[in-house]
């Protein structure tokens, strides 16, 4: 049975720091892209970062390049979301994915393993 389990959600002042982890079981962790996206109240689940199975390509969304940083550790089995300089619109409901890579890595449903989602609140 697969299973992603985000922590490391909070909240957090403006200008702040959070680290965020994905320990993930039951796959083969070492050859999946895994990804973090990200879902605010009344909008739609959207693309944060994503990392290749080596860990040697990184891609990001412009509004977090620069601030985050997703990083893993295939040892671990475990990703992480590195998110410095947070913003109230940072504001939402952190998910990690898992993927095989052949499609998209920026789109959702490219993504055939989630976790639970962990609670991230940047106050102003």
């Amino acid at each position: 049975q697969v299973q992603l389990v985000e922590s490391g959600g909070g909240l957090v002042q403006a200008g702040g720091s959070l680290r965020l982890s994905c320990a993930a079981s039951g796959l083969i962790f070492s050859t999946n892209v895994m990804g973090w996206f990200r879902q605010a109240p009344g909008k739609e689940r959207e693309f944060v970062a994503y990392i290749s199975w080596s860990g040697d390509w990184t891609d990001y969304s412009d509004s977090v390049k620069g601030r985050f940083t997703i990083s893993r550790d295939n040892g671990k089995n475990t990703v992480y979301l590195q998110m410095n300089t947070l913003k109230p619109d940072d504001t939402a409901v952190y998910y990690c994915g898992a993927s095989d890579g052949f499609f998209d890595s920026r789109r959702s449903p490219s993504y055939y393993y989630w976790g639970q989602g962990t609670q991230v609140t940047v106050s102003s």
